[in-house]
């Protein structure tokens, strides 16, 4: 393997003209990216992945399994097999692109840790999880279809022990038009912040405004009390991103 397919390339994804933006897709060119995309389009980003590796240290609990949803290239299981210390816990991570899968294994496979990792390609939608101590949901809803989180957020629910963790991390917007472009606007300086032109700004969104939708902060607190967890609270906003816990 050459020292370029273990480096992050630079992502110039929408920094060329198109006469027609496709539909956002995490396929193999998003891939070779995703790390430079992540970090220059997500504020906060490193933050919540090393709280997810705090949290799973805290929460994660001898003979259960801790599942990552939504893995993509596995940044918060490599964040949670780095402080689990319960012993025979394993973590399962999951993801619906086979290309962000087969990167997945490379990073995980390159740290060593008692706590295994297994990596599957299914829909989060369709795949079983039981006795769970642990689970993450890094800004992955937003791209579940509206009619279909609720059930998400029930089964995730189900499947926990009592006193299991329940991590979200998602994109909101705020019901106050004035709030809600403000925020879009402070997204965007950070964006530009970040090296992105207007050109790639505007494509992007372009790209994802038919396949990510976001809710607002009053929507996931109000599954997750009819989902049956007992407590809920936001523990990060940076703009119009957040992360929330939630307990059984």
């Amino acid at each position: 393997m050459s020292p370029k397919d273990t480096q992050p390339d630079t992502d110039l994804i929408y920094s060329k003209p198109q006469v027609k933006v496709a539909d956002f897709r995490f396929d193999a060119q998003v891939v070779e990216v995703f790390p430079d995309m992540i970090k220059r389009s997500v504020p906060g980003y490193n933050t919540i992945i090393d709280t997810i590796g705090n949290l799973a240290g805290r929460y994660a609990k001898d003979d259960t399994n801790v599942y990552d949803l939504g893995c993509s290239l596995g940044a918060a299981s490599l964040a949670m097999r780095r402080t689990i210390e319960a012993k025979n816990c394993n973590i399962i991570a999951i993801d619906n692109s086979q290309e962000m899968v087969e990167r997945c294994k490379i990073h995980l496979n390159a740290f060593k840790s008692d706590t295994p990792c297994e990596v599957k390609h299914g829909d989060i939608l369709q795949e079983p999880m039981e006795n769970a101590s642990v689970i993450v949901l890094n800004f992955t809803l937003q791209f579940i279809a509206p009619d279909k989180r609720a059930q998400l957020i029930e089964n995730i629910a189900n499947a926990l022990v009592p006193g299991g963790l329940f991590i979200l991390s998602e994109k909101i917007y705020d019901q106050d038009p004035a709030c809600k472009d403000l925020l879009n606007e402070l997204h965007h300086d950070f964006k530009r912040a970040n090296g992105y032109s207007e050109l790639e700004i505007a494509q992007k969104r372009s790209a994802i405004e038919n396949v990510m939708k976001p809710d607002v902060l009053d929507s996931h607190l109000t599954r997750l009390k009819q989902a049956g967890f007992s407590h809920a609270t936001p523990w990060f906003q940076c703009f119009n991103f957040f992360s929330l816990v939630a307990i059984k």
